[in-house]
């Protein structure tokens, strides 16, 4: 998917909300158990009630690595549900990669061939070599840790360094990389007094923005300084969304906290353009 082709997406469905898909066998309602992959069972359920009212869905890979060959599977049968029956929307990998060239290639390819995704995020600490790899696919977006939502953010991520913020000179940099037409940055959304100054770095760029709703991250607050002419935010909420009900409402429920925060976004949207 392009960014144009994101873009409009967006405008038609009035939403820039990504679901996050942060499976855990402890939180999802019993009865799905008993199924033979409860894990792809929930996130379809999940899938088939929120598609019209957001843009992305977003596994968090960790959640799926944790269950070994099973989980593996289940992220397959997810993302090739996703791409076959609802092909407008935006899916990210939530792996966060990032080491030497010859094996970022090899995550890139996994991602972006064998399981298709749209996007994949990674994390720059190992620099040029280590992105670039993700770069160069076609069509496909790398979304780079650039300034997190976790308390130890502030460990590394906002030191100075010769006069500059750490998170800063990731930015700066990463504009000078191959193909960084194709970059994207996480943002958390519990940093929303940072949005101004990362604008000012990457005016242009998508932010993918997790921390809303469950980390108490406030969309207005980000929308109104993070948002760009062309929307420029990807908002995620994982929790708060899929974890809305234990019982067999599960999806019903998540549909009904997706629909408000569409409609927040809605009317965002609306008064800014």
């Amino acid at each position: 998917m392009t960014t144009q082709q994101l873009l409009e997406q967006i405008k038609l469905k009035k939403s820039f909300l990504c679901v996050g898909l942060d499976v855990d066998l402890n939180k999802i309602p019993q009865h799905l158990l008993a199924l033979e992959d409860p894990i792809f069972e929930f996130n379809k359920a999940i899938i088939d009630a929120t598609h019209d009212l957001c843009v992305s869905y977003k596994p968090n890979i960790a959640f799926f690595e944790a269950y070994g060959i099973k989980g593996w599977v289940a992220l397959q049968k997810t993302i090739n549900y996703i791409n076959e029956n609802y092909p407008d929307i935006f899916t990210i990998a939530d792996a966060k990669r990032g080491d030497i060239g010859n094996t970022s290639s090899m995550y890139a390819k996994a991602f972006f061939e064998d399981l298709n995704f749209d996007s994949v995020t990674v994390a720059p600490y190992m620099g040029k070599d280590s992105v670039e790899p993700f770069l160069a696919f076609e069509n496909k977006h790398t979304i780079m840790l650039a300034l997190t939502s976790n308390e130890g953010a502030f460990d590394f991520q906002t030191l100075n360094v010769g006069g500059n913020e750490l998170y800063k000179q990731v930015l700066e940099t990463s504009k000078s990389w191959k193909n960084s037409e194709n970059l994207m940055y996480v943002v958390g959304a519990t940093k929303a007094e940072y949005f101004t100054a990362i604008r000012q770095i990457v005016p242009d760029s998508f932010l993918l923005v997790p921390g809303v709703g469950a980390q108490g991250g406030s969309l207005s607050e980000v929308c109104k300084y993070g948002m760009n002419d062309k929307i420029g935010l990807l908002i995620n909420s994982s929790r708060g969304i899929i974890y809305a009900s234990k019982e067999a409402d599960f999806a019903e429920k998540a549909r009904e906290e997706a629909l408000k925060m569409q409609q927040e976004m809605q009317t965002i949207m609306a008064d800014k353009f």
